[in-house]
Order: structure tokens, then C-alpha cells, then sequence
């Protein structure tokens, strides 16, 4: 029994290869970052972490995405899909959920490089994790948040189905900032127009709904 069934997890779109990072992708990821993810006088972001200075940035992004794949069990857990296009990384999609066996709900987060913003592709990878965790997971709900001057966030939750769900107000850059929570549940799920590919599903549900693999 893989002791890291995840190497061979994979979701496929008609655009994008979907993986969960690994320390080769991860280091893409880090030139990807280095590029830009926003322009300067802007922070999508709840954790301001693009604003560290560009000597710690690339050692912080590896060292966050280890710290949380090493977290990893079935009450609390977050798969930090690597984005590819044509062969590339690009950006990532992340899945997570606590108390998943229980509560059967998941949150998502994502970015994309500068470059490879305004394509679609953020909708696609989006719409990728969501079929991932409604039709193989089981899951009943998906949040996510954004803060209100994200418009890019804000139109992929809506063409994908979600409805507002409160808000919330947090200090960002110091000052006091808005984020509309968001709410997606299957039966409104608006699903794009092609079916998802998936691989190495089955060995990966007990590290991440409690659920035995079968035979």
C-alpha cells in the first residue's frame, strides 16, 4: 500500500493537468511566483504573503507548501493541486476541508501567474477540484471567500454557481477590508461543458474521507 497515494492523483480538463505538488513542481511554482501574481498595489490575498521581499519569497512558498502537505490527515487536510498548461506550471488550486468524514464540506484557494490571467483557466481548474469533491468525494457543500475588489474571484464564483453567504471584515495592508463569503452546493453547481478525467482517486479517499479503498 502507497504510503503517498497522491503521486498519482491527477484530474484532467480539456486545457490543464491537475497534480498535487511534488518538490519539481514546487520549485516551477516558485518562478511562477517570482513573475507575479498581482500588481503591487493590490492583495487578493486574506495572508499577505506576496508582500515578503523577494529574497524570502521563494524559501517561504516551498516552506509552506511542505508544512501543510505534511499536515495532511482525514479531520484537517488541504491538496495543493500544481496547475499545468501544456506541460507547464502555472499557477495552483487548492482543495481542503476540516472535519471532512463528518462534515462533508470543502473551501478552496487559488492563483495564477500574471501571464496566464484572463483565460478561462482559473473557471477551469476551479470547476476541476469542485467535480473532483462533489462527484468523487461526496461532498454536500464548497465555501470559499474573496474580498469585495477581487472581481476575478468574484466571476468565477458566479459562473460556476455560488451565492453569497455573509460577510466578513479583516485588516489587510493595515486597514480594514471586506470579504463576501460564498456558498456552492451540488444541486447549484453550474458545471462547464466537458467531463472531467481522473486517475489514482480510489487509494486516496481514506487519508481524506475516513473511506477504506476497495479491491
Amino acid at each position: 500500500m502507497d504510503p503517498w497515494p497522491f503521486r498519482n492523483l491527477v484530474l484532467r480538463t480539456p486545457r490543464l493537468e491537475l497534480r498535487p505538488d511534488d518538490d519539481e513542481g514546487l520549485a516551477e511554482l516558485v518562478d511562477v511566483t517570482l513573475d507575479g501574481i498581482h500588481p503591487p498595489d493590490s492583495m487578493p490575498f486574506g495572508v499577505e504573503w506576496t508582500d515578503a521581499p523577494r529574497d524570502k519569497l521563494g524559501i517561504n512558498t516551498l516552506q509552506h507548501y511542505w508544512r501543510v502537505r505534511a499536515s495532511l490527515v482525514p479531520e484537517r487536510w488541504t491538496l495543493n493541486f500544481l496547475v499545468r498548461l501544456d506541460g507547464r506550471v502555472v499557477g495552483t488550486q487548492g482543495l481542503g476541508a476540516d472535519d471532512f468524514p463528518i462534515l462533508r464540506e470543502v473551501t478552496s484557494g487559488s492563483w495564477l501567474g500574471l501571464r496566464y490571467q484572463g483565460q478561462g483557466i482559473g473557471t477551469e481548474m476551479r470547476a476541476a477540484v469542485l467535480m473532483f469533491a462533489f462527484d468523487h468525494l461526496g461532498a454536500v457543500a464548497a465555501r470559499s471567500s474573496a474580498f469585495n475588489d477581487n472581481s476575478a474571484s468574484h466571476g468565477v464564483s458566479r459562473k460556476l454557481g455560488y451565492r453569497p453567504d455573509g460577510t466578513f471584515t479583516q485588516i489587510r495592508r493595515g486597514e480594514p477590508a471586506e470579504q463576501t463569503r460564498l456558498l456552492l452546493t451540488p444541486a447549484a453547481f453550474r458545471r462547464p461543458d466537458w467531463t472531467l478525467e481522473c486517475g489514482g482517486v480510489e487509494p486516496c479517499l481514506a487519508l481524506l474521507t475516513g473511506q477504506e479503498a476497495t479491491d
